[in-house]
């Protein structure tokens, strides 16, 4: 059964170039098209914001593991996240890159980890067959498994 725990509002103006504010007023920021892109210097992007939720959260599952295990992670663990937008025809698209480092676990313990954390973490539910997420481990991709990027309707129910 699905128990809603938290609702986050953000209002936009604008799109790319205007501004975003969240209903609570701790982001409150003008918006632009990537510098790289034309855009001015000095504002965020979707794709920059997208990149900054989805490298906490997913550290935050790295957490839950970790504690569901009896393990501890070390406080200077990073998880960088980049996030590419791309056009293919008419349509445009993301993709993500998430690479960990979990500083005080072996290189197998920490792909065991990451994977587990990617079954969990909302930003990588919520994207699974939606959109290209590479797992990397200190920059080395790690295999992934088809069913491990499936779709909840591929998967025949929620997951």
């Amino acid at each position: 059964m699905k128990k809603n725990l938290y609702t986050a509002d953000a209002t936009a103006i604008g799109g790319r170039s205007g501004h975003v504010r969240s209903a609570t007023g701790i982001i409150d920021l003008d918006m632009s098209v990537p510098e790289g892109l034309g855009g001015k210097k000095g504002a965020t992007n979707p794709e920059e914001l997208f990149a900054a939720g989805y490298s906490s959260c997913f550290q935050q599952a790295l957490l839950v593991i970790a504690q569901r295990a009896g393990d501890k992670l070390d406080p200077e663990t990073t998880v960088q996240c980049s996030v590419t937008l791309f056009q293919e025809g008419e349509g445009y698209g993301l993709a993500a890159i998430l690479d960990v480092d979990l500083k005080s676990f072996d290189r197998d313990k920490t792909i065991d980890m990451v994977r587990q954390a990617h079954k969990i973490c909302p930003y990588s539910v919520g994207t699974r067959g939606n959109m290209e997420v590479e797992l990397r481990v200190q920059g080395e991709g790690i295999p992934v498994e088809a069913e491990e990027n499936a779709g909840v309707a591929e998967k025949g129910g929620v997951q």
